[in-house]
């Protein structure tokens, strides 16, 4: 019997014996102090503290170990679970020896807060994702109809079987038949595809064995870091946490648009009509929409359907776009017609010999394909309509709004060039990173750290004569490493949103203050005369026209057009011929006529519109110069002096 303590022994403490490490962790664990991780901004803490105390003493010692206060501990790396700081909970009860806990900073103190959960996730308490293994947004994210569609869609390129290299029935799959995934290489590269499409690109980063339950795309961040306590505010003062990493450009391998289609050549032949009248330049905004682009693996398309032109001064050289104080009511007609501001278009066009159509080619691979300031305005317009990802970390991340510049070809002609900026650019321009330089359109310039503004280290890479890959300060930065092409083209058989003119003169287009080209009572009168009673869905059917009476003042028939625009938007005859016995209307049409009887025929009525640009405030003034070492768009507030 003396041999059993001495046998017992060896078998508990012999080495590789699962038997030992249990009972020595069980012995740790109840009679020694139990290790918790801490992990916060500033790194990991390890924090020894009984199994038997409560929650309240464990926060007071992680507050003395890491010297800080307002703070909560959580579960989950994505703060969704928070230990609450009781009294009467123990931390053997919900942690275990070794366990990982997350500090989150918080408003208030920590010993007094009961819940930090409840009170951040009150305001979203309708839309908190219950999945407590994903690092993604603890909000939904609404997305747009056609990345919901996508992102159920399949996506796999089917192959048919290959009667040469397939030896199997045609129920079986092989690897020379079976789908392919979106992002294949090689199919890409058969098809001449140079972008992925953003859906492919996320279906390629949630591939892996973890689905990509990590996979969020970070917002990049050019600025330091407000609130930092352990030194005086820039200039005086900076540290590494607060201080922005340096950014190295890349080359975007995805695009949110993959292809921009105008419905039918007569939008584009109409906005080109000011240029072939006066010869100076011109800008407007694209209305349209987003739709599934088949031709590329979960591609989206933009299809234009109007192009809306805000006041503006231009000249052969030059556009100046001035305040639009109506831009709100051009968008509340195009979403009522299912619309939205999907892009924007210039011209950079000088004609070569008028007699036979030719134009100058300005940009091309020897010079340029689009300037810093057009890639500056690109970003700041697409900072300005975001694109919803659930992906994000705060919820939106790049930009479907499409740049469409107008300019000539090899050949001399007239013809559409497609762009959208990386979100690196975007995060460059809405940080006031970038800025163009004065003599070379091509090339940008990151701006110097000031006493005012840090500017993070900017390189990209290139190769050296030699071949090899080197890089270098983005002082100056060429623009191609911030472009991502997009193609521009109109179908085969035209598509009609609004009314197809044949023979008949369309409504004149708004802020055109040249002869014919006025927008005013006596030109609405005469479009309307021109129609008769069965075509007045027909004639009504026009962009330019239902803007032009939605801000008339003259009248008050933005109340009571909601019906007509849905008329419109459904192109139901019915429900418009139902407009035309409203009271407002009819005024409308005795004013008119009386002025085609004579009486009024030469009084002019105009809109509100015909004071757009004289005296609005609240907007931003834009100036830009088309053409070859003139370089295009930039808000006045981001152009280098």
């Amino acid at each position: 019997m003396a041999c059993a303590p001495l046998l017992l022994e060896q078998f508990i403490y012999k080495k590789r014996n699962f038997a030992y490490a249990f009972v020595r962790h069980r012995l740790f664990v109840l009679c020694k102090q139990s290790l918790i991780r801490v992990q916060s901004a500033e790194g990991i803490k390890r924090i020894e503290i009984s199994p038997k105390s409560n929650l309240k003493h464990l926060y007071d010692s992680v507050q003395n170990a890491l010297k800080v206060d307002g703070f909560g501990l959580f579960k989950e790396r994505n703060f969704l679970t928070e230990l609450q700081a009781s009294g009467s909970q123990l931390v053997g009860s919900s942690l275990r020896h070794g366990d990982m806990v997350y500090l989150k900073q918080m408003a208030g103190t920590s010993s007094r807060r009961t819940s930090t959960t409840v009170l951040d996730s009150q305001p979203f308490k309708t839309s908190t994702v219950s999945n407590p293994n994903s690092a993604r947004p603890s909000f939904n994210v609404v997305e747009d109809d056609v990345d919901q569609a996508l992102s159920k869609a399949d996506g796999t390129i089917k192959r048919e079987r290959d009667s040469k290299l397939c030896h199997h029935n045609a129920n079986g799959r092989c690897v020379h038949c079976s789908s392919l995934e979106p992002y294949d290489e090689s199919y890409l590269k058969e098809h001449n595809i140079k972008h992925l499409s953003f859906h492919s690109y996320i279906r390629k980063q949630t591939s892996g064995m973890d689905q990509g339950k990590y996979f969020v795309f970070d917002d990049i961040n050019c600025r330091i870091k407000p609130g930092c306590r352990e030194h005086p505010p820039w200039p005086k003062g900076i540290c590494s946490k607060c201080q922005p990493s340096a950014i190295t450009l890349n080359r975007q391998t995805y695009r949110h648009v993959d292809n921009v289609m105008f419905e039918n050549t007569k939008i584009v032949e109409r906005f080109l009509n000011y240029w072939r009248t006066t010869g100076h330049q011109r800008m407007g905004y694209l209305y349209g929409t987003y739709e599934q682009h088949t031709d590329v693996p979960l591609g989206i398309r933009a299809k234009v359907a109007a192009i809306y032109e805000p006041p503006q001064e231009s000249t052969r050289d030059s556009i100046n776009i001035q305040p639009d104080e109506f831009a709100d009511d051009v968008d509340a007609v195009a979403s009522a017609l299912g619309l939205k501001k999907i892009g924007w278009i210039f011209t950079d066009l000088i004609t070569e010999d008028a007699s036979i159509g030719t134009v100058k080619q300005i940009r091309g691979i020897e010079s340029h394909f689009i300037t810093a300031q057009e890639c500056i305005t690109a970003g700041e317009l697409q900072n300005r309509h975001p694109n919803p990802c659930k992906y994000a970390s705060n919820g939106v991340f790049g930009s479907k709004f499409v740049t469409i510049c107008v300019t000539g070809d090899k050949t001399k002609q007239v013809h559409m060039e497609g762009y959208a900026v990386s979100a690196q650019c975007m995060a460059l321009v809405r940080d006031n990173c970038l800025i163009p330089t004065k003599d070379a359109p091509e090339l940008g310039y990151v701006r110097e750290s000031t006493d005012k503004q840090y500017v993070p280290d900017v390189f990209y890479k290139e190769k050296d004569q030699y071949g090899n890959e080197v890089q270098r300060l983005a002082r100056p930065l060429p623009v191609e490493y911030l472009l991502v092409d997009v193609p521009a083209s109109t179908p085969l058989q035209p598509i009609y949103t609004f009314t197809e003119y044949d023979k008949r003169q369309p409504f004149p287009i708004e802020n055109r203050y040249i002869d014919g080209h006025l927008q005013d009572f006596n030109a609405l009168s005469c479009y309307l005369s021109a129609w008769g009673e069965e075509e007045f869905l027909e004639a009504i059917s026009d962009f330019h026209l239902l803007v032009y009476l939605y801000k008339m003042d003259m009248l008050p028939l933005r109340q009571h057009m909601g019906p007509l625009l849905e008329a419109v938007r459904t192109k139901n005859p019915n429900e418009a011929a139902q407009f035309k016995d409203v009271d407002v209307w009819k005024l409308l049409e005795s004013l008119i006529q009386a002025s085609s009887g004579g009486s009024g025929g030469t009084t002019s009525y105009p809109s509100g519109g015909a004071s757009a640009s004289a005296g609005a405030s609240g907007s931003e003034q834009w100036t830009w110069t088309p053409g070859p070492g003139r370089a295009t768009t930039a808000p006045s507030s981001t152009a280098a002096s």
